[in-house]
């Protein structure tokens, strides 16, 4: 289905709106095809989904006899949940026939009742299960087993993956480790936003997955490539979009793709040429409309956290967070105190730590805190 505003801003609706990531592409292509799995490492919005939506595809068109998986796991909270959604993931996904579906899911799956459904929009077999509290680890054998069951290729992708260090559960990252390097026909990526947790995942000699993966680091897409993908639409509008104003508003967020792709599609709703006025002004309308929530975000947050988060916000970015001369510009507490506010923001993901230093993660927030009163 062709899209209204070629400028998508959440979901993957083909490679013509696809933006690059060529290379990131083929390489994750390489690896899954020659059975390595793959690590995605990246900042939440910076684009991880949509590539690895866009791998599928290629994947898909390249070899009919594969199935794919894709699960986000940021909202779960315990190896139960885990097992829930990854359950209600794959199970009945590998047969085409129905009835196939459910003998096979019947044959592996023993240690919980599993409930066959059908899905209202695709017709296709669906699987609940409820997770029985003693047998959590013979459900997530027997949903292994039934992957392995299959002839075809798989490919399963899980976002957020870092999540998987936070469950309260002992042994969570050994026990799926356990499993998965045993299944030959299937292959992961494992993707996350938080750099130094997922860092600690895959590449600290004491955990699990140390050396499981090919490790791959996404970063912006190229500027000049960028510019390309959206001007052509602009041009098939019988419109202009200028190098000027593209590099403004490419600049002004460093790139960030999801930042970038929502301008351009405000810009692409306009009937003028984009300008740079239009670019600020396409700013204050987002900003405007989430002001509200900004300020009910805030209103959870001590004063102490507020104070630190508007200071990050006046600078752009702080490489050194407890210098004298940044407390007592902005007028923070003592040290020890911003370390407190620091972890908690950085843990509730309102700052990011980048390679140049600390951010306030959403771009637009970062923008609305400078406007407001210290």
């Amino acid at each position: 289905m062709r899209s209204n505003n070629p400028f998508l801003i959440s979901g993957y609706h083909g490679p013509e709106y696809f933006c690059d990531r060529q290379k990131e592409t083929e390489s994750i292509i390489k690896a899954l095809y020659n059975g390595r799995n793959v690590t995605l490492i990246a900042p939440r919005r910076i684009g991880k989904t949509g590539l690895i939506q866009h791998v599928f595809h290629q994947l898909h068109k390249q070899k009919s006899n594969i199935v794919t998986f894709y699960m986000d796991i940021y909202a779960t909270y315990s190896l139960a949940d885990f097992i829930r959604l990854f359950a209600n993931t794959v199970l009945g996904k590998l047969d085409s026939v129905p009835q196939k579906a459910f003998d096979r899911v019947g044959r592996f799956v023993k240690s919980c009742r599993p409930v066959f459904t059908f899905d209202e929009l695709t017709g296709q077999p669906k699987v609940t299960i409820d997770i029985v509290p003693t047998c959590e680890e013979a459900t997530l054998k027997e949903i292994f087993n039934y992957l392995q069951s299959s002839k075809k290729r798989c490919y399963i992708a899980i976002d957020e993956f870092q999540q998987v260090a936070a469950y309260p559960e002992q042994g969570t990252e050994a026990l799926l480790r356990s499993y998965i390097q045993f299944v030959p026909n299937v292959n992961f990526i494992f993707a996350g936003s938080k750099q130094h947790i997922m860092q600690q995942m895959f590449h600290s000699a004491k955990r699990p997955f140390y050396q499981s993966t090919q490790t791959q680091v996404i970063k912006q897409i190229d500027k000049e490539e960028y510019y390309r993908f959206a001007a052509k639409f602009f041009v098939q509008q019988k419109r202009e979009l200028d190098r000027q104003t593209f590099d403004y508003l490419y600049d002004k967020f460093e790139g960030h793709t999801w930042y970038v792709q929502t301008l351009l599609n405000r810009l692409y709703e306009y009937t003028d040429n984009p300008d740079v006025e239009m670019v600020d002004y396409a700013i204050s309308e987002i900003i405007s409309e989430l002001t509200y929530t900004f300020e009910s975000l805030l209103a959870a947050y001590p004063m102490s956290n507020i104070r630190l988060l508007k200071a990050i916000a006046k600078v752009g970015c702080v490489k050194e967070i407890n210098s004298g001369d940044f407390i007592a510009e902005y007028k923070l507490r003592a040290a020890s105190s911003v370390n407190s506010a620091l972890k908690r923001l950085i843990d509730r993901e309102m700052i990011y730590k980048t390679e140049k230093g600390y951010i306030v993660y959403d771009r637009f927030m970062a923008i609305w805190l400078k406007q407001q009163p210290f």
